[in-house]
């Protein structure tokens, strides 16, 4: 994916894509994993992967920026980073000083769906994980002092990664503009002015409503015995009082009947387009095969040098600097399919407009070749196996599966579903998706004057924000 779409998707959007021989390729091998349910409504899944003596830990909660009110936007990012200040026990910054002292690496993310806690670290040393993670899941020590601290550290983050970066600006209004209800309209980091009056008290409440045992999912992945872990997490977890959450309400984004621009003007050095249009996810209202097939389609765009963007677009009519795709299966709710790119030189950002918008209707026009469909089906395959070698992002999957509503085995059968998708399938998600009604475009449109100051990251401001 290229610059905006990388941070947009993360690695969560589905495996990123690399060239493969499908005949070298080997279907996954399915691990053992096994789970369990706490008395107090804690999921534990444990996966063993005993090809190095290490373990990841994450804790995963349901709540994100999609769950926030108008008002309250930004208030899960604010509190993820106050999950490092203290507890009653622990005094602000202990935390990641212990995991630290035990050799281990340790940091958080938020997105819009979940808020999720990691380390990795030696797998004997995983008592020590548990221990600190249940202290901080209820006993959290919000200081009016840290919290004012850390709320500045959070506002410069913000003038950082969007104020100061038009591009990332341009999706900011971009996606408040393709969502007129959803609360994925709201940027993670929270809009300025509810930073600007965000209190401690309102993460008091965020904090009591949502970091709770049974909306939480405790993953482990790597060297581990599962007998261990879940008596381990019996002992450091099994007391926490378990208390009811109510799920919030299911929200959906009115039918779009027309499509939507917007532009912003700013100091930039080149212009910049990003398109979107309406499109389903795993957990929404859509056949089970769609998801796989839109993940296939982006592919065909976007999946390597080989693919229609750079062979056609860069190299071929070389109208675009650079020309990307991108799709996110696994999300709460209905989302977007995206395009972006920046116009090569003596070309503008309206013939780099109409080239995407050419590609997008040649889809829907004819089916994808066989060949070139199981290049593209090879190579997703290829970077899944390759991704499985982390215990790390084995981990990622499974709470990330939990927390939007699926299962951890929908990530276990990515791969058969990904090679069942045919040229029919590809086609016909273009078709019913990928129409000029269900579309949005941003354009950024430099202005004359003076770049924004490049600045240095805030000082405490090291988790990670997700979409």
């Amino acid at each position: 994916m290229k610059r905006i779409l990388s941070a947009l998707l993360l690695l969560l959007a589905g495996a990123p894509l690399h060239a493969a021989d499908p005949e070298k390729t080997p279907p996954p091998a399915a691990p053992t994993t096994q789970e369990q349910t706490l008395g107090n409504g804690l999921k534990v899944i444990v996966r063993e992967d005993h090809r190095a003596p290490v373990a990841v830990t994450q804790v995963w909660y349901k709540v994100g920026s999609s769950y926030e009110p108008g008002g309250l936007t930004g208030t899960s990012h604010v509190l993820e980073h106050m999950m490092f200040k203290g507890t009653a026990r622990l005094k602000p910054n202990e935390f990641s000083r212990i995991i630290a002292d035990n050799g281990g690496e340790e940091n958080a993310f938020t997105g819009s769906d979940y808020t999720a806690y990691f380390q990795t670290l030696a797998a004997d040393r995983l008592e020590v994980c548990f221990r600190l993670e249940a202290d901080r899941m209820r006993n959290l020590r919000l200081d009016p002092a840290e919290f004012a601290k850390e709320l500045e550290v959070v506002k410069e983050e913000r003038r950082l990664r969007t104020e100061d970066q038009p591009q990332s600006a341009l999706y900011e209004l971009f996606n408040a503009t393709a969502y007129l209800a959803h609360p994925y309209r709201n940027p993670v980091i929270g809009w300025d002015d509810d930073l600007a009056h965000m209190t401690v008290a309102d993460l008091k409440d965020w904090y009591q409503r949502w970091y709770q045992p049974s909306n939480a999912t405790l993953v482990v992945v790597g060297d581990v015995d599962p007998a261990r872990v879940f008596s381990l997490a019996r002992r450091y977890f099994g007391g926490l009082p378990g208390g009811t959450v109510t799920p919030p309400k299911r929200q959906m984004e009115p039918p779009q009947r027309g499509e939507r621009r917007v532009e912003l003007k700013a100091p930039a050095e080149v212009p910049y387009l990003i398109m979107g249009y309406r499109a389903p996810s795993a957990t929404a209202d859509a056949a089970d095969w769609e998801p796989y097939a839109l993940e296939v389609l982006a592919g065909v765009l976007d999946g390597g040098e080989s693919a229609r963007l750079a062979s056609q677009l860069r190299r071929g009519q070389e109208i675009a600097a650079s020309a990307g795709a991108g799709y996110r299966s696994f999300q709460r709710a209905p989302g977007l399919f995206l395009l972006e790119g920046t116009p090569a030189q003596g070309h503008t950002v309206e013939e780099l407009e109409q080239a995407l918008r050419a590609q997008i209707r040649a889809l829907g026009e004819k089916p994808v070749q066989a060949d070139e469909l199981e290049r593209v089906k090879a190579q997703v395959v290829a970077a899944e196996v390759y991704q499985r070698d982390s215990v790390f992002y084995q981990a990622m999957r499974i709470g990330m599966l939990e927390t939007i509503g699926l299962n951890w085995r929908v990530g276990d059968d990515y791969v058969r579903r990904i090679r069942a998708v045919t040229p029919d399938q590809v086609q016909q998600v273009a078709l019913r998706y990928l129409g000029e009604d269900k579309l949005t475009v941003g354009v950024l449109r430099p202005q004359p004057g003076a770049l924004p100051t490049r600045r240095p990251a805030p000082a405490g401001g090291r988790h990670d924000i997700g979409n």
